[in-house]
């Protein structure tokens, strides 16, 4: 693919980012502000790494990228229904920075939320290092890394706005469940 190509799918893809995230950008305590960016280092990776999504299909960076990628698939298909499941949506809540199946009203603890509280994050989480496993540079390692710790910061800033609205009970589930790993992290 042309840099050209690159640079206008660039500009198009973080300019819906830019529209989808906008309320949330104009403040840096809100999680969507640090998700913004995370979003944004994944799309770098993604146009870094296109042209080398096939190369060596069957080497084992191409195999462990393929999981990674099956993963996060995984991860936000459950997570998306399981919040539609259970986690009564409501787009009258309250928040402005929350966007459309963000807004639950009943705190989902079941399925995929039953081990980890951020599919959603996890699922990113993943989908960076997938896509870095296509093409391992210096470069790609220091993005998913910053992805990394976007993705920390965006899940730390959401648990704020949890422990507000669900309270206890959200305090309790998070001493029960890791944040992205089940079991470890």
């Amino acid at each position: 693919m042309s840099f050209l190509v690159k640079t206008i799918l660039f500009v198009l893809a973080t300019g819906f980012l830019l529209w989808v995230s906008l309320p949330s950008l104009r403040d840096i305590q809100h999680h969507g502000f640090y998700r913004f960016f995370s979003w944004e280092t994944i799309l770098i990776l993604l146009l870094m790494n296109v042209d080398h999504w096939f190369v060596n299909p069957f080497s084992p960076g191409q195999i462990i990228s393929w999981l990674f990628l099956i993963l996060s698939i995984m991860l936000i298909l459950q997570g998306v229904r399981m919040f539609r499941r259970k986690g009564n949506i409501n787009q009258d809540r309250e928040d402005p920075v929350l966007v459309g199946i963000e807004k639950t009203t009943e705190l989902v603890t079941t399925g995929v939320y039953h081990y980890i509280r951020h599919p959603f994050y996890s699922s990113l989480l993943f989908l960076g290092w997938g896509i870095l496993l296509k093409n391992v540079n210096w470069i790609g390692i220091l993005l998913a890394l910053v992805n990394t710790i976007l993705l920390v910061l965006t899940a730390r800033k959401e648990e704020v706005i949890n422990i507000q609205y669900f309270g206890e009970k959200y305090q309790d589930y998070k001493r029960q469940t890791k944040m992205f790993i089940p079991f470890i992290f």
